[in-house]
């Protein structure tokens, strides 16, 4: 009788502890289905079920979208030697009804270097988007085309604008090079 009662209350307390979670696990489980459903509502909010770390979703402006245009979108700098910086202004207007914020000028690798207005540009206004780009590296004898991108991240539709410069970028032949080979 007693070896009954004792695996009665063995089976008892297995039954107990395997229908139990711990209210820790509980929360965890909240918290991801609150995620789940955020993200379903507002796909900015990255959610990663693997526990790895999740890469931040790109941030775009929200809040009225207005319209920007560029006199140019592309500068041509031409033949410059190996070394040379080109700078060059991309000057905008405001089309839109709404003040013009940019939150963001990238651009596509380290030598290409933009710097944008940071104050909101009323309606109408202009403004002026300063990229330098640096050759230093990107030369070739007999000249090297080069093409860099910047993209501009502002309150608009599409929240990105691209702008290019580009040109040739030309390397002096070295005494070495230029030697004839015996």
């Amino acid at each position: 009788m007693k070896s009954i009662k004792f695996l009665g209350m063995i089976l008892f307390l297995g039954l107990a502890v395997i229908s139990c979670k711990p209210e820790a696990t509980k929360a965890d489980d909240s918290r991801e289905s609150l995620k789940q459903a955020d993200a379903t509502t507002n796909p900015n909010l990255a959610v990663n079920n693997n526990n790895a770390k999740a890469k931040p979703a790109e941030v775009v402006p929200v809040g009225p979208l207005t319209t920007l245009e560029f006199e140019n979108l592309t500068h041509d700098y031409g033949e410059i030697m190996e070394g040379e910086k080109v700078t060059h202004m991309y000057k905008f207007t405001n089309t839109g009804n709404e003040p013009l914020v940019i939150s963001n000028a990238k651009g596509s690798c380290g030598c290409t270097v933009p710097s944008w207005p940071r104050e909101p540009i009323p309606v109408g206004g202009t403004g002026e988007i300063k990229v330098q780009f640096d050759s230093k590296g990107k030369g070739k004898v007999g000249g090297q085309p080069q093409s860099k991108r910047v993209t501009i991240t502002a309150n608009t539709d599409p929240a990105n604008t691209y702008l290019t410069i580009k040109g040739k970028v030309n390397k002096e032949e070295t005494a070495e090079a230029a030697k004839p080979t015996s």
